[in-house]
């Protein structure tokens, strides 16, 4: 492997296909793989986070945050930072990563090696954080098929998953944050979410690259509900 000029040069290796060589070369081009590895992030991912909290401000110092699917880690990181997980002076938030997953240990966050559908997960969840949380985020995707239609269902059917999850562990006037493919949220799922929410927007961060087909769902302002009174209880 050998830069010149500012070009990367990859021998196609033994095993490897061409378009994995492509995905390498993009790899370490890309500014945020670089940023993400001099920061120590897991993840160029954690950019996303960031300039979507940038923007919408919802990672507050002493929130409560779940990171569904959270493994490796890198929105868990990017939340100790803005919440305030590490300080000291009890006015720091608390930080909750959930994954099936094993993950690396992150200072300031609890993780939970747990499926976030099982019955017992919220229970568990609202103990792990001390009560209900203000922020759930999630940038669960399943792996691509490579056929628009069926990978927009699959991972429709995981943010669907999320806030199903959410709305039974979310605090009033908190936020859910998912990711969704072009094309937008379900009808019957964005017509929850503004019921749900006083705030919902799709937008893409410029940290997604150009020619993937991710945006995400911003919805503040949880109204409660049922679920999250009982949660009360």
């Amino acid at each position: 492997m050998r830069g010149g000029g500012g070009v990367v040069r990859l021998r196609t290796g033994k095993g490897r296909t061409t378009s994995q060589t492509n995905w390498l070369r993009r790899q370490l081009r890309d500014p945020y793989v670089i940023a993400a590895q001099r920061d120590g992030l897991r993840s160029r991912a954690a950019f996303k986070l960031i300039e979507l909290d940038d923007r919408f401000h919802f990672l507050k110092k002493g929130a409560r945050v779940v990171d569904l699917g959270a493994a490796p880690g890198g929105w868990s990181l990017v939340a100790v930072e803005r919440v305030g997980s590490l300080e000291a002076d009890g006015k720091g938030g608390r930080i909750v990563a959930i994954d099936l997953q094993e993950m690396e240990p992150i200072p300031g966050v609890e993780i939970l090696h747990l499926d976030f559908l099982a019955d017992e997960a919220p229970e568990r969840l609202r103990a792990a954080l001390g009560g209900l949380a203000d922020v759930v985020m999630s940038d669960m995707a399943a792996p691509a098929t490579g056929h628009t239609q069926t990978d927009h269902l699959r991972i429709m059917g995981l943010l669907d998953a999320a806030y199903h999850f959410a709305r039974t562990v979310l605090a009033p006037g908190g936020a859910f944050i998912g990711k969704v493919l072009r094309g937008g949220t379900e009808r019957e799922l964005l017509e929850m979410l503004k019921r749900d929410f006083a705030e919902v927007k799709h937008v893409k961060p410029p940290a997604s690259r150009k020619d993937s087909a991710e945006i995400y769902v911003i919805a503040m302002g949880f109204r409660g509900g049922e679920d999250a009174e009982d949660a009360k209880a």
